[in-house]
């Protein structure tokens, strides 16, 4: 396990609220994880999850709420945060340098990564010429290339085979082994026997957008 304490929460969100001109995504939600715990997000379609985690990682400002992190995130967007023209290696070096990795340890530590995943070795592809699956390969060892405490992870898997899909569940198994908090944003209801906990972002009626919030379970 990473030593440190292991009885408060990695991450704490609480009373987050957000809108987006007259329209409500977040009222009062909360959002915990712990060390050594997988906690699944589920919900319908818009009902504010990955603005949830996109609050959660730093890239979005809540209006109302607190955020408290106490360890290194990484954070995995539904969409691939990568670059058309780039290959997977240069991604590696210039995400590396972001992190304070000198280019030897980014390649070295990101080649790694992107074999568990079954990314294919050796592949000098432009992003853009890369499947979407093989795509979400590189996004997600990107989000793990700084070794975080908290993985926060939004339908990681889109376009991976069965092979991968269950490959990655393994690693999340292992990941919390390790003593990190892993988030991971699913729809896929199957899968939730392999998490601690699951929190319901649940969606508001049409009608009450303007004025009320969601709520989580």
């Amino acid at each position: 396990m990473i030593p440190g304490d292991m009885t408060s929460p990695l991450l704490a969100a609480r009373g987050v609220r957000k809108s987006f001109g007259c329209k409500r995504v977040l009222q009062d939600a909360a959002l915990e994880v712990a060390p050594g715990e997988a906690v699944a997000v589920v919900g319908e379609n818009g009902a504010g999850k990955s603005t949830m985690l996109r609050i959660c990682a730093g890239v979005l400002r809540p209006d109302a709420g607190t955020v408290t992190v106490r360890a290194p995130v990484g954070y995995c967007p539904q969409d691939p945060g990568v670059l058309d023209l780039l290959t997977a290696e240069e991604h590696l070096a210039l995400f590396g340098a972001g992190l304070g990795l000198s280019r030897h340890d980014a390649l070295e530590r990101g080649t790694r990564l992107l074999a568990e995943f079954g990314f294919p070795p050796g592949d000098r592809s432009v992003v853009r010429d890369l499947s979407g699956g093989t795509r979400q390969k590189l996004n997600l060892a990107l989000a793990l290339l700084g070794g975080p405490r908290i993985l926060l992870l939004d339908e990681p898997y889109q376009g991976f085979d069965a092979g991968t899909y269950v490959n990655f569940w393994d690693h999340v198994a292992a990941w919390t082994a390790e003593g990190r908090g892993v988030v991971v944003v699913t729809h896929m209801l199957a899968e939730l026997s392999r998490v601690d906990r699951v929190v319901e972002v649940a969606a508001l009626p049409a009608l009450a957008r303007a004025g009320r919030g969601e709520r989580t379970a």
